[in-house]
């Protein structure tokens, strides 16, 4: 994924997995199997991978300190980031949460958040 379609592929489509890598990691070259693996089980959902070396200003512009670093959006509202591989069945689990995740909710928590700093 580059920088130029970052939007178009989170706000055009209802969930969006993206890992943040780079060819050097050890770590990120160990992850890239499992991810590919649980991207095959949910055609519903979209899996990216943004190359930090290439997209250094997409990997700054979300605190992107460590890697690999998975972070998803859903309905194109930013709803989880973490450091570090994840294991399989965690990706799973998560994809399976990010699913369900009521984001009504979601947003009515965001807008108080917002009103609570403004006031």
């Amino acid at each position: 994924m580059q920088n130029s379609s970052f939007t178009d592929i989170v706000e055009g489509n209802n969930l969006v997995i993206i890992d943040f890598w780079a060819e050097w990691c050890g770590p990120c070259r160990a992850y890239a199997p499992v991810f590919e693996r649980v991207s095959e089980e949910f055609p519903d959902v979209v899996f990216a991978k943004v190359d930090t070396e290439v997209e250094q200003a997409l990997a700054g512009s979300f605190g992107i300190r460590s890697i690999p670093t998975t972070i998803a959006f859903k309905e194109g509202i930013g709803v989880f980031m973490q450091p570090g591989a994840l294991p399989e069945d965690a990706l799973r689990d998560l994809i399976g949460k990010l699913q369900e995740l009521d984001m009504d909710e979601v947003r009515a928590e965001l807008d108080e958040r917002d009103s609570e700093e403004l006031a």
